[in-house]
């Protein structure tokens, strides 16, 4: 459910717990599909720019995506660069910073909201397997 149809439901109403459950793995999805399956290297991030752009991508803008995430599908200028920046103007920007990680040879990762979704679930499936094999398989003794 849509975080502004949230607050539309009484808070004395069994609807907004039903409402703010729903909203736990909205929220979730949309920073984390962003983030988790980017890669972070102390080696190839080198200044905050480079390692703010590499460690983020956006999901492509359209009117669902931009609705479903309320334009944080513009993760590299809401996060990274332009926090104080009203949403809504994210999109004026992303050319400018898409030209700008051009200049310096930065990908600016922009992908489609089921990639997004799909490269974040292998990202926990990999990282889950590692710390089984680290934790399960390998106790400590």
């Amino acid at each position: 459910m849509h975080p502004s149809l949230i607050t539309r439901v009484p808070a004395h109403s069994s609807g907004r717990g039903s409402a703010a459950f729903l909203e736990s793995p909205w929220i979730a999805y949309v920073t984390q599909m962003s983030h988790i399956p980017m890669k972070v290297s102390k080696e190839e991030n080198q200044d905050w720019f480079s390692t703010q752009v590499l460690a983020t991508c956006n999901v492509e803008e359209s009117f669902f995506n931009d609705w479903f995430t309320e334009h944080l599908n513009f993760q590299i200028e809401h996060q990274d660069l332009f926090p104080t920046m009203p949403r809504h103007n994210y999109h004026k920007v992303a050319p400018l910073v898409k030209s700008l990680c051009a200049k310096h040879g930065l990908p600016y990762v922009n992908k489609p909201m089921l990639k997004a979704f799909g490269d974040t679930l292998r990202a926990l499936k990999k990282y889950g397997a590692l710390w089984k094999e680290a934790y399960c398989m390998h106790p400590q003794t």
